[in-house]
């Protein structure tokens, strides 16, 4: 979903309250405690977009990252929004000698609407790529790993974004052409120094 999370206030208090089962009582059998959503939600939230004011639970939507944890422990309160699709990744393969890898995310949020033809069209490019600059026998994702996942953003026309790296210097993926750096590679030192001085 791409909105914000639905919160039904009178189910969280439930869930304070001791009224519903957090985790929806999957971890019944043996006694946690009273639930704490400090402890079980709040300070479990990676981006700490979650917070209590006056009773009531507040979320920052702009700093969710949809990890959707708090939605698991309560699902009585809290829902996903109406602006739903789906996020596309690729390259997903369990070779023998290397063992699983997950697919790369390449798409953080398309429409899942008929006739499907945003989907298509990702789909098709990513095809013509692949046929194109493919070896025989490699698949998806051994290309992405041999010519680098901005190869593969080229041809969809997909722009780099902050959910295509897992976390700073891990995904060194992207990098600047010279005709989108300002002035090319090649600068006159003395006229930088007059605009930023040591």
């Amino acid at each position: 979903w791409k909105d914000d999370i639905k919160i039904d206030q009178e189910a969280v208090a439930g869930y304070i309250g001791g009224e519903f089962a957090p985790n929806g009582g999957a971890h019944s059998g043996r006694d946690w405690g009273a639930f704490d959503i400090e402890k079980e939600v709040i300070g479990l939230c990676p981006t700490d977009c979650m917070k209590m004011d006056g009773g009531k639970l507040k979320i920052d939507n702009r700093e969710c990252t949809r990890c959707m944890h708090c939605i698991n422990v309560m699902p009585r309160a809290l829902h996903v929004g109406d602006d739903r699709g789906c996020s596309m990744l690729v390259g997903a393969k369990a070779p023998i000698l290397d063992g699983a890898q997950m697919g790369s995310l390449l798409v953080p949020f398309i429409k899942v609407e008929e006739p499907y033809d945003e989907i298509k069209e990702v789909i098709e490019s990513i095809w013509d790529w692949w046929m194109e600059e493919g070896k025989n026998r490699e698949r998806l994702g051994e290309l992405i790993k041999r010519q680098g996942f901005q190869k593969l953003l080229e041809p969809t026309n997909i722009k780099a974004v902050a959910q295509h790296v897992q976390e700073p210097r891990h995904n060194p993926y992207i990098f600047w052409k010279e005709e989108e750096v300002e002035g090319g590679w090649t600068r006159d030192v003395d006229e930088f120094r007059k605009d930023h001085q040591r």
